[in-house]
């Protein structure tokens, strides 16, 4: 999808078409998936090979990572499954999502792109902080930190993605990390909404975060930023990002901030964000994983069982406790 945007912006969108090279794991899946263009390379490579993606990356002016080193999705095989489950769980600094932004941070330090925005544009996670928040903070914000997957937080996937996004930053390339929220193909297509200091809760569909990540490599003010997005279905696409993106904090400001003014900021950013949530309730963290907003309105159970009793779908998995 990303590559599809590449390919062909917007009728709306001031983005020039360029270039692109697909780096695939299945030359085969990828030859479904992908549209066919003159201006699209597809490349197999083991991401995990810094070898390999130096090479692909060497000529490039930029790259978009939306790659991760584990799935539990339906396609995925058991043998990847397992693989990506025990690297998650034994030898974090070995997945793809560690490793590859290391060997991506070395192509690309301290080499401006050409066309004009981050060298890397990093697809993260929401909720990828949370995990680590002292019990106080947690406490302040349970909207956002007593939610399903920050709570079970499966094989430390969470952990993972922030080590990652921890490795970019000290890459030394100009980077930009998008974090999205729950990931849903149901939901509307709609307007991104940015957000920093990881409290945002909501969702947003596939074709919105590849649109949003494809237009960040034009967006200068996009360089050295972190946020969160969620979609606002309805409202129309912004012809580009730059007006959302001069109003983030870039990540070295943020750090610098004192605590006061880094309470304030995220005082006010959680009291907006969860006046976005989805659904009537508005309360998150009464979530079960696998239950969906529209069920607890409902008071309907989710497919994972009960909230405290449900198991994630990674630890369920026959690959994985069998």
């Amino acid at each position: 999808m990303v590559v599809a945007n590449l390919l062909n912006p917007p009728v709306n969108s001031t983005q020039p078409p360029v270039r692109v090279r697909a780096l695939v794991r299945d030359l085969a899946k990828a030859g479904e998936a992908l549209p066919p263009s003159a201006d699209l390379e597809v490349v197999k490579c083991d991401l995990l090979s810094a070898a390999q993606l130096s090479a692909a990356c060497e000529s490039a002016a930029a790259a978009v990572w939306c790659a991760t080193g584990f799935s539990d999705s339906q396609d995925a095989s058991l043998m990847s499954k397992l693989m990506g489950a025990f690297k998650l769980k034994f030898t974090p600094q070995e997945s793809v999502d560690i490793a590859a932004m290391r060997a991506m941070s070395a192509v690309f330090k301290d080499r401006p792109s050409p066309l004009g925005g981050p060298a890397i544009v990093m697809c993260s996670s929401a909720g990828v902080t949370r995990p680590s928040w002292p019990e106080q903070k947690k406490e302040k914000y349970p909207g956002a930190a007593d939610i399903p997957i920050v709570r079970l937080n499966p094989l430390g996937i969470l952990d993972v993605k922030r080590q990652g996004e921890d490795a970019l930053r000290d890459g030394g390339a100009p980077y930009v990390v998008v974090r999205p929220c729950g990931l849903n193909d149901k939901w509307p297509n709609g307007r991104p909404v940015l957000s920093q200091g990881d409290v945002a809760v909501g969702r947003i569909n596939r074709a919105d975060v590849a649109q949003l990540l494809a237009g960040l490599v034009f967006e200068p003010e996009a360089i050295g930023t972190t946020f969160e997005t969620i979609a606002l279905p309805g409202y129309p696409l912004p012809r580009d990002f730059s007006l959302q993106l001069s109003r983030l904090q870039r990540d070295v400001d943020i750090s610098s901030a004192s605590s006061a003014q880094q309470d304030a900021v995220l005082d006010a950013q959680y009291a907006l964000m969860q006046q976005l949530v989805p659904g009537e309730t508005m309360q998150p963290n009464q979530l079960a994983m696998g239950q969906t907003y529209e069920q607890l309105d409902r008071g309907e159970e989710g497919r994972l069982g009960a909230r405290g009793e449900e198991l994630p779908p990674i630890v369920r998995s026959e690959s994985v406790v069998r």
